[in-house]
Formats: C-alpha cells, structure tokens, sequence
C-alpha cells in the first residue's frame, strides 16, 4: 500500500490544528507578524512545510551548485519598511497610552456605527494583530436586555459576529426559553477580537477594550446586564470572585460616566456544553432576569 505523501500528511494536520482552534506557532525566537503583513503564522507555517525538503550534503552532485541565499529583509525604517501600510509601522502603544486613546476615541462615537468605526481603526488591543475580524455586536442596536460575554471564538472570527458557533446556538435557545429572540437583545463580548487559541483575555486586553464597551451600553441603553461566564462577570463588577459565587444574585455593575447597572451573572454557554448539568442554574438566572424585566415593564 502506497504511504501518503509528506505533504498531504502535513496538510491534513495543519487542518486538524485549525479545526481545534490552534493557530498560532511558537518558535525559539520572537516574531512581528504586525512587520509581515498579511500573512498569518498558520500561513507561513504551511508554506513552509509544503516546501520540499531540501536533499542531504552527501546526496547532492558535484555539478549541483547551492542556491544563493535569499536577500535579508531591509531593517525598520529602510526602503521596504516605508512601503509597508501606515497600520503596520506605527509603533505599539503602551498600556495606559493605548488606554487614553481607547477613552478618547469611544468617548467621540454619536452611534453604534461610528463606535465599530472607531474600533476597526483603533490598534491598541494587541488582540487586533492575530484575529481576522472584528467582532463587535448581534441584535438589536437598542434593547432592554444587553449580554455581555467573554471573547470571540473561532467560528466568530471567521463571520465577524459574536456567539454564532455552538455556545451561541445554546443561547439563542435558551433565550427563547423565556420568550425572547435575536431582536430583543444586543449581545456582545469584553473584547472585541479572538484571543489566540481561545485563551481567556488578559485584563489589560479586557481594560483597554472597556471604555469602548461602556460607551457602547451607553448606547444601547439596556434596562438589565446578563454576564455571562467568570471573566465577564468579574472584569465589569470589578470583583475576583469565581462564577459559581457571583451567579445566581443581582449585583450593581459600575461604569465611569457614574451610573449603575443591575447585573446578573450566570454560566456561560460554553461551560453548560460541557457540563450539562450545570444548565439548571443558568435556568434560574435566566427565569430571575425575565421577572427583572417583566418588573421593569409594569413600572414603565
């Protein structure tokens, strides 16, 4: 029986990489992909092993001459670096540089279009440089019921909307389950762009992405927050208590304009897909937010 060829083997586990959310090489020395482009690692790292590999010293002929090597790249600041976009030059901004402009620009945003332009122009979430797209909303641009969740996925990514892979199916489900549909809700994330490997954001990454979130709820004008998931809950209540302790009650959610928010946390999606059983908990956070909101509604 014939063997597969290397590449065709290699192919076939570069895909299975991609398909378990790995897509991002780590090699022995550091690299600016922001310097390359817009080539992503898991495309250098399938050109590079498609390529043939080169034969051992003893196998090559006499006649055989070596290839010359290939020019190096001119150094930052040379002919090539000025050819590159104007995105991939500029510097990285530091933390509370990156933050200061985060508040200024989303302080700017009269609408939920020009807070998503501002985002896909803003470059001070080291996130932005591995992620394909920006995610920023699904729903309604305004709604009584906001849902603010962890991070983009893989699926996300790829479509540019936030909870539309598995986890997002479940929550459609189970906000049909108390009556409510796509248009009835805006749903989003703490940050805008996937984590490599799905990883949890890190807080600068959830900081610098805040003011952005905050005017975006300004916006949206929600009557009632559901975090979903321990990150969530713990970047915007501003505590580090786990999940299981925050779900289940109605806390105050802060932001820096002053005003204060309920709040209920619950599990995530991706948790009660694994863990099933767990779904009955979310069941009575979910049933506490629609009296909450059936409340707010007799008020009204």
């Amino acid at each position: 029986m014939e063997e597969p060829k290397r590449e065709t083997v290699l192919a076939a586990v570069l895909d299975w990489y991609a398909a378990v959310g790995v897509d991002t090489s780590l090699g022995d020395e550091p690299v600016d992909w922001l310097a390359r482009g817009d080539v992503a690692p898991g495309d250098e790292l399938r050109r590079r092993l498609a390529e043939p590999a080169a034969a051992p010293a003893s196998m090559a002929t006499p006649s055989s001459a070596p290839s010359p090597a290939p020019p190096r790249a001119a150094p930052p600041g040379g002919a090539d670096d000025r050819a590159r976009p104007a995105m991939q030059q500029r510097a990285a901004l530091a933390p509370d540089q990156a933050l200061m402009a985060a508040r200024e620009t989303a302080r700017t945003a009269a609408d939920l279009a020009a807070l998503e332009a501002a985002l896909a122009s803003f470059d001070g979430c080291g996130l932005k440089a591995t992620a394909k797209n920006l995610c920023f909303f699904r729903g309604a641009a305004e709604a009584r019921l906001m849902i603010v969740g962890e991070a983009p996925g893989r699926d996300e990514d790829i479509e540019g909307r936030p909870f539309v892979g598995r986890a997002g199916q479940l929550l459609d489900r189970m906000l049909a389950a108390i009556g409510l549909a796509e248009g009835d809700v805006h749903i989003t994330n703490i940050v805008y762009w996937r984590p490599p490997g799905n990883r949890t954001p890190t807080p600068q990454e959830a900081e610098v992405c805040r003011p952005f979130l905050e005017r975006q709820i300004e916006l949206v004008k929600p009557e009632v927050v559901l975090l979903l998931g321990g990150a969530a809950a713990k970047h915007m209540l501003g505590v580090a208590d786990g999940i299981m302790r925050l779900r289940g009650s109605w806390r105050t959610m802060p932001l820096a304009s002053g005003a204060r928010l309920p709040a209920m946390a619950t599990l995530h999606p991706a948790y009660l897909l694994r863990t099933p059983v767990a779904k009955r908990m979310a069941w009575r956070d979910l049933l506490a937010v629609e009296a909450r909101l059936s409340r707010e509604a007799d008020r009204a």
